[in-house]
């Protein structure tokens, strides 16, 4: 080896540890100024080469940490200056903790960031003016804190910034309303008794007095427990009744009905922006834009069709390309003030695993939805309807849409207000980037297209085969509904199959896919589960982990489900082995459920809710 090539080795390598050791030395400074009653930072070792084996913290491919992801973690404590020496962190998310103190103007520094998340926490003092030097930003989230104070004006100049939420805090002053403010709505500043100008109720002194501000409608507040129940009771006995007719219902009848539907027909009838809602940012096309981008909806460029109605690829004149949703119901006169408050509550959800809503429109008979175009379609689609041009997904794209998809829903389900329910989730609504990064999409339409009466879920939506047994039974729906659906699709990515498949009775198998892995596992069949397409290239350790997450977001009791946030710190592995060793102790001790005769005739139509005695896997590894 040459000398000089040795002199290299020994300057480089050396200062690349020492870069790396910088940033573990500043997470572990942050490390020790934090309380951490569950451990969550256990693994954040300062003895290690680098931090990019601890959990929670994501690097790139030079050992760089981008990623700090301690949302929901329990956490208080404040944070240390040092956190501005991760020159390379794109997201920073310390939501919903305990955290006080002051927001350090070191983060500033962090010319990088993407996303800064430290809402629902006890962060006092100003925001630093500091902030203002990060030029990538695209989320600032301070919520729902005690922060008082001014805005700063050097936000302004943030251009890169997409959503600002300062609600809920003690703010003081003037609302700018210069630069990437001039977008924002009311929203953003809310519940700030201090602020003055625009966005506000009062004039600042000084200025000319504000024209009275139109009414905002708010979004309907969450069921209470005891308002849920009496409500979907009175349908739940109908519900029911309806599940158990579902397999008298043959195919062909619902292909006839497609059949003989009439030909769709669309009319562009002038719409006005209502006053009363505040749209922001989020664009109102007119029904002429989407007809040209569409090549006035031709068939040609229909991209799918599903439950809430038909999705078309467009272009538009920019030149970006779009998906358009055309939703199928509620096309009748009325309602158009409820459809925008629900278009901006769904727009308000912004995370990377989100699909998010760019625009919409609206007209008295034309309901349309515009998102981003997703350049490598859904999961479903890779799995089982791709070109002989495109590739397999391999194990480690399988495994970080396991946990894109899993963080996505955690937001829904615990970082909006009100929170969302998907209630349809499956691998055909978890779309893929041009990173093949997932991006849960079709969210928040339930809801929406429920919105005559926004106090009870008057159908059950859903796809059979996800749809959790108490949610087809009773027509309630909860976070555990979503669990359930997000399970199965879980099974999906690894065994390459559709929840519901009425060929495998061809092989004498069960045509729910829930059953048909329950089976297998029973034989001691696992190598049989995996994708083919995979062609063995895969983590035995990690197929048994996912397989075990699956079997306890589907559980028969939704009491017995993890969370989505547990979903989340499990398959970053950290809570998996305790919570599955619960789960085979129970099982172990547990009677085996006697089923009627009438149960097992319908079984194929409803997920089992039979409770599997313990999977003969391996722990966690």
């Amino acid at each position: 080896m040459a000398p000089w090539f040795l002199w290299l080795v020994l300057i480089f390598h050396p200062l690349a540890r020492v870069l790396a050791n910088m940033e573990g030395d500043a997470l572990h400074d942050l490390k020790t100024n934090l309380n951490d009653p569950n451990n969550v930072l256990q693994s954040w070792d300062p003895t290690l080469v680098n931090p990019c084996t601890w959990f929670h913290v994501t690097c790139n491919n030079d050992n760089s940490v981008i990623r700090v992801d301690l949302g929901n973690a329990q956490l208080s404590g404040t944070l240390v200056p040092q956190l501005g020496l991760l020159k390379n962190l794109q997201y920073l998310e310390l939501y919903s903790n305990n955290i006080s103190g002051t927001i350090p103007s070191d983060l500033g520094n962090l010319t990088n960031l993407v996303s800064l998340d430290l809402y629902l926490n006890n962060f006092t003092g100003g925001i630093p003016d500091s902030l203002g030097k990060l030029i990538k930003l695209r989320f600032l989230r301070l919520n729902n804190n005690s922060l008082s104070g001014p805005i700063p004006q050097s936000l302004t100049n943030i251009t890169a910034l997409q959503v600002l939420d300062l609600s809920n805090n003690n703010l003081s002053g003037g609302v700018p309303s210069t630069g990437s403010f001039s977008l924002f709505t009311p929203i953003s500043f809310a519940n700030n008794p201090l602020l003055c100008g625009p966005g506000t109720t009062k004039a600042c002194p000084g200025a000319p007095p504000l024209p009275p501000p139109p009414p905002f409608i708010s979004p309907s507040p969450p069921l209470s427990r005891g308002s849920s129940a009496s409500s979907t009771g009175a349908i739940a006995g109908g519900v029911a009744a309806g599940a158990a007719l579902l397999f008298a219902a043959p195919a062909i009848g619902f292909a006839w009905w497609r059949r003989r539907k009439p030909q769709e027909y669309f009319f562009d009838v002038p719409a006005e922006e209502d006053p009363e809602v505040h749209l922001g940012q989020l664009k109102r096309f007119s029904l002429r834009e989407l007809q040209v981008a569409t090549d006035n909806f031709s068939n040609k460029n229909i991209l799918g069709r599903g439950g809430f109605g038909k999705v078309y690829k467009g272009r538009l004149a920019d030149g970006s390309l779009v998906a358009v949703k055309r939703l199928k119901e509620e096309r009748t006169p009325g309602g158009e003030l409820q459809f925008q408050t629900e278009v901006e509550m769904i727009s308000m959800a912004v995370h990377r695993n989100l699909l998010r809503l760019r625009g919409f429109c609206m007209t008295p008979t034309e309901r349309l939805l515009v998102y981003p175009y997703m350049a490598n379609g859904s999961v479903a689609s890779r799995l089982r309807e791709r070109l002989p041009s495109e590739l397999p997904l391999d194990w480690p794209t399988r495994r970080r849409i396991a946990l894109g998809s899993a963080r996505g829903l955690s937001y829904l389900h615990d970082h909006c207000d009100p929170k969302i329910i998907h209630r349809d989730v499956k691998a055909a609504n978890i779309l893929l980037d041009e990173e093949f990064e997932a991006v849960v999409g079709d969210f928040g339409l339930a809801k929406l297209m429920d919105y005559k009466d926004t106090h009870v879920t008057t159908a059950v939506r859903g796809t059979i085969g996800h749809i959790a047994p108490e949610y087809l039974s009773t027509g309630k729906s909860s976070e555990k509904t979503d669990v359930f659906g997000y399970g199965i699709m879980l099974l999906e990515l690894i065994t390459g199959q559709r929840a519901f498949d009425l060929a495998r009775l061809a092989n004498d198998d069960d045509v729910m896919l829930l059953d048909w892995v329950k089976g297998l596992l029973k034989e001691k069949k696992l190598e049989m589960l995996v994708d083919p397409d995979l062609q063995n290239d895969y983590v035995g350790a990690e197929v048994e982990s996912l397989i075990q997450v699956a079997l306890l977001c589907t559980q028969g009791s939704p009491m017995e489900r993890p969370k989505m946030s547990e979903v989340v710190r499990m398959l970053e592995g950290d809570g998996l082995a305790e919570r599955w060793e619960e789960w085979q102790q129970v099982e172990v001790v547990r009677q085996e459920v006697e089923i009627s005769p009438l149960s097992r005739n319908s079984e194929w139509i409803i997920d089992s809710t039979d409770n599997l005695h313990p999977v003969e896997l391996s722990g966690p590894r």
